[in-house]
């Protein structure tokens, strides 16, 4: 499963051993335990890779090959590659774009677009030093 956490500022990408449902009723249970609303709705979530990545191509094939209904690619322009993903979105229910995206698609591409991921905010992370 994937794991897209979005606060005021930016993402977390996570690659986690847990099923969705699993993931899911965990978080239900612990909403109602804390006495938290809790809003589960299906949604896409999306976000831009630079499209000279090592594994880009690769990533296009297992889309293709695996999980075109789940995720869709996308090049935005000659730098960027859009990945949109479809799951579902965990909030508090308020119109704020904090919450967390959930999603799930084959084992193997999960792993490659974690991977690939990381290696955009080490890359970007070495830019801005």
């Amino acid at each position: 499963m994937l794991k897209l956490t979005y606060t005021e500022r930016s993402f977390y990408l996570e690659c986690l051993s847990l099923s969705l449902e699993e993931w899911v009723a965990q978080r239900v249970i612990l909403a109602l335990r804390v006495g938290q609303s809790l809003c589960v709705e299906p949604s896409t979530a999306s976000f831009l890779l630079p499209v000279d990545l090592p594994g880009v191509e690769r990533l296009k094939s297992e889309v293709k090959r695996n999980d075109s209904e789940i995720m869709a690619l996308c090049t935005c322009d000659s730098e960027y590659l859009e990945v949109t993903l479809q799951g579902s979105w965990l909030s508090n229910g308020s119109e704020d774009a904090v919450g967390v995206f959930v999603t799930t698609m084959s084992d193997r591409t999960e792993f490659f677009l974690h991977k690939i991921w990381q290696e955009a905010q080490a890359c970007a992370s070495a830019m801005s030093e």
